[in-house]
């Protein structure tokens, strides 16, 4: 394979748009047995981001795992997003990486140095987390794909799910929206160079600094918001605490590329996986449809949607202020209303 062929080219899907719908995988794993083990804090029958094993009174394993095909054409930056995106559901547990593994798939021909290229962006992106690679496996595949399996460590008190916001607690989210849509842009060649950069940068900052952040307060719950889109993970922590999200779309943070190219319906399938499983639950009100979509858009390593006491809202709002792409204040928890998700543009 000649060094400049786009790795891009070589996959039919992005990322985390390459993801299994969430209404489709939930179908996928029901009928099977869910084993009951008193230290298992968490497990895939809660949808969470990772699952946490208690294994002492102050020690809790967290563990993940996350690939995707090609969302850059460069390796090393491939290797970079791959591994920031599946250290992410560490740190929305509140946990800490502490050890990897590599998974790899590359197609037979590949260059040595793209496939060299790709692990060293991996490497790197693990030890500015503070975890060690420790091995992994590799496969042949006609299309290339890369990610990690994780493991981290949490107190088992402080544990973080998606399922714990409370009535009156205040939403934040880290990183802008619209990741998806500019990827299939940049497929499309529409992207600005500038749009580009922008977008490789968010797709490479850690969830560490907000993570660090968070765990300094009276935090309820926390997810990443990745594949499944804001509305979609959003909808999972809706569902998972029985609450009502109400959410400020005039103050979230949409990459105004993102919304441009909305408009002109630029758009990923994945996004219309994301409508299709979480609409039932979304009041949206007079919100743009253009709005809309970037909200269903599926992120790649994208930011920590936060449930916080609304004692601690500000100051958690000035600390993630001073440490993360995009502080946003995106709503508020309230009780149960008949809609998951209600959407305010006012």
């Amino acid at each position: 394979m000649e060094e400049n062929v786009k790795l891009t080219k070589l996959a039919k899907c992005a990322g985390c748009g390459a993801k299994v719908g969430a209404g489709t995988l939930a179908k996928l794993l029901e009928g099977i047995e869910t084993r009951f083990d008193e230290n298992l804090l968490v497990g895939y029958d809660k949808s969470d981001d990772a699952s946490v094993y208690k294994v002492s009174d102050t020690l809790a394993l967290v563990q993940t795992l996350d690939f995707f095909p090609p969302i850059a054409d460069d390796p090393y930056l491939f290797g970079q997003i791959a591994a920031t995106n599946a250290l992410s559901d560490i740190y929305a547990m509140g946990g800490e990486p502490k050890l990897a593994l590599n998974i790899l798939c590359v197609p037979e021909k590949m260059e040595k140095s793209a496939v060299h290229n790709i692990l060293r962006g991996g490497y790197e992106k693990a030890y500015e987390a503070g975890a060690i690679i420790t091995g992994g496996h590799s496969i042949f595949d006609d299309e290339p794909k890369y990610g990690l399996s994780v493991t981290g460590f949490v107190h088992p008190d402080k544990v973080l799910t998606n399922s714990g916001a409370r009535e009156g607690d205040v939403l934040f989210l880290t990183k802008p929206l619209g990741i998806g849509i500019l990827s299939t842009a940049m497929k499309a060649e529409l992207l600005s160079a500038e749009g580009e950069a922008l977008m490789y940068k968010l797709m490479t900052t850690l969830n560490k600094a907000a993570r660090d952040a968070m765990v300094c307060f009276d935090v309820h719950a926390c997810t990443d918001v990745t594949g499944f889109g804001f509305l979609g993970h959003a909808l999972e922590m809706a569902q998972g605490s029985d609450v009502t999200l109400e959410i400020d779309t005039k103050a979230l943070d949409l990459l105004p590329e993102a919304l441009s190219f909305a408009r002109m319906g630029v758009l990923p399938a994945g996004l219309y996986r994301n409508r299709a499983f979480a609409e039932s639950g979304v009041d949206a009100g007079s919100v743009e449809l253009a709005v809309q979509d970037v909200l269903y858009d599926p992120q790649t390593s994208g930011g920590l949607l936060i449930a916080v006491s609304p004692e601690d809202a500000d100051a958690l709002f000035a600390a993630l202020k001073e440490a993360v792409p995009s502080a946003q204040r995106a709503g508020v928890v309230r009780k149960f209303d008949g809609a998951r998700i209600r959407l305010k543009s006012c």
